[in-house]
């Protein structure tokens, strides 16, 4: 799950990249915040199968403007014992 706040949804689009192919997701709908800012995430599903063939998940914020670009990577063989 990718979580993103303090901007405005429609500011951003949100990619899964899996071992570097893109995949789709589910997207939360903002919620409002008393600051007037949103908070919202992504999220990505993948079976059993698919996670133990995996060595990487990517979460990719792309912000309207090209240089707002954040990504998050989970590696599996760093990140989990086998």
């Amino acid at each position: 799950m990718c979580v993103l706040n303090k901007g405005f949804p429609s500011d951003w689009s949100v990619m899964w990249k899996v071992d570097g192919s893109s995949r789709s997701q589910d997207s939360s709908v903002g919620l409002l915040e008393k600051d007037g800012l949103y908070s919202w995430s992504s999220s990505l599903t993948l079976s059993e199968q698919e996670w133990s063939s995996v060595l990487s998940v990517s979460c990719e914020a792309k912000h309207k403007d090209p240089s707002h670009t954040v990504t998050g990577q989970f590696r599996r063989d760093d990140q989990c014992s086998h």
